[in-house]
């Protein structure tokens, strides 16, 4: 049998320059070859953004094995700093080259490639689904739920589905996520009452209390942590104010504060005591402050069972390494199905993810291939 080879996939899904929202040929690579491959295909873009559904074996079947991925990227940022190509896809030192080779085409190109072997050698009883999305580095609104979406109106479902995001700090198999971190961004602005630096007492500084609030903010312990996540933080990512004049009070001044909070806490909670502080604030100092608040997501875990075991015991067979149980990191699209069905996430070493000459070591996609094929045998064993 002519095997599907996940290198040569990776190389062309660099080659697609898909900067979100662009979809630049790569969905539509992707789902001509697992057409060919026997795959039921269909589209689900929604708001200017690509999304593919394809799936192998019965509808509705009640054992469905699930792959969710993305093949947009971030922008190169300098161009001009990139010693290789950015969508050259060029292979130097053990290592392929590209924005997206390591977030995550790669990871995309070793599940369909597994998925596709899979069914053609062993035709297991039950089915695939491959879920692959077009906006994961943005908003994700259109991207994986316009995917969810499009399942649940065509009465499509995923029994267990496997994220193949970059997991591993810096080993092959040290690492899967069963759970992230929820996150808060929220923007406040501070008005008060503009006036002369040498006649403080006819103004009302907006400076003073937004400091004031950033520091009751970002000096609170939230919380200690919990069984499987490390404590809630709080980040003041900016403080601004705009004033050019030495001599002149500002009337207004603006901060934003993002918190990455573990599952003591929802986003409703979290914007309650952040306007709770922001009310005290405005008590102390006679100001207004307006509050905006953005959910991106919310805490959630996949507790340790036979989804994480099945996990763990193909990375071990494949790497000799056991992967540790970990929710760090940022949000990712597993938010999203989390609500579908149970979800773990499993992928390459992410070191160079976003970065100036991202790269993923060649050799750790077949490995990575090989552990998703086993995934699959296993659960259909």
């Amino acid at each position: 049998m002519s095997l599907t080879d996940p290198i040569q996939l990776t190389a062309d899904l660099i080659r697609c320059p898909s900067v979100t929202p662009a979809e630049g040929g790569a969905l539509v690579l992707l789902e001509q070859l697992l057409t060919e491959a026997g795959f039921t295909c269909a589209r689900a873009d929604r708001g200017g953004i690509s999304n593919l559904f394809a799936r192998w074996g019965a509808k509705g079947h009640a054992k469905t094995f699930g792959f969710n991925g993305h093949t947009d990227v971030v922008p190169l940022g300098d161009e001009t700093a990139w010693t290789m190509a950015p969508f050259g896809a060029e292979v130097k030192d053990g290592f392929m080259y590209g924005r997206g080779a390591t977030d995550m085409k790669s990871g995309v190109a070793a599940f369909v490639a597994a998925a596709i072997d899979f069914v053609k050698d062993t035709p297991p009883d039950g089915a695939v689904i491959l879920t692959i999305t077009g906006d994961e580095e943005a908003e994700g609104i259109d991207g994986t739920l316009a995917l969810l979406d499009y399942m649940a109106a065509e009465e499509e479902a995923m029994s267990v589905c496997i994220v193949g995001e970059p997991t591993c700090p810096d080993t092959m198999g040290e690492m899967m996520k069963i759970g992230r971190r929820g996150s808060v961004t929220a923007w406040f602005t501070v008005t008060g009452v503009q006036g002369h630096a040498a006649y403080p007492h006819r103004a009302n500084n907006p400076l003073n209390a937004i400091v004031r609030l950033m520091d009751c903010l970002a000096s609170r312990e939230i919380d200690k942590g919990t069984d499987h996540f490390d404590a809630s933080t709080l980040a003041v990512v900016t403080l601004d104010t705009g004033n050019p004049a030495t001599n002149v009070i500002p009337a207004q001044s603006t901060a934003t504060v993002n918190i990455r909070f573990n599952d003591l806490h929802s986003g409703a909670s979290l914007t309650d005591w952040l306007q709770a502080e922001a009310d005290k604030v405005t008590a102390e100092f006679g100001v207004t402050i307006e509050m905006k608040v953005k959910i991106s997501g919310e805490s959630f875990i996949t507790p340790p069972g036979p989804l994480s075991a099945l996990v763990a015991k193909a990375v071990e067979a494949e790497t000799g390494v056991l992967p540790e149980m970990s929710t760090t990191g940022g949000t990712s699209d597993a938010r999203f199905v989390k609500n579908h069905c149970p979800v773990v996430e499993f992928g390459l070493v992410g070191r160079t993810m976003h970065q100036v000459d991202e790269r993923v070591e060649v050799a750790q996609i077949p490995q990575l291939k090989a552990i998703y094929a086993r995934m699959l045998k296993d659960y259909f064993a």
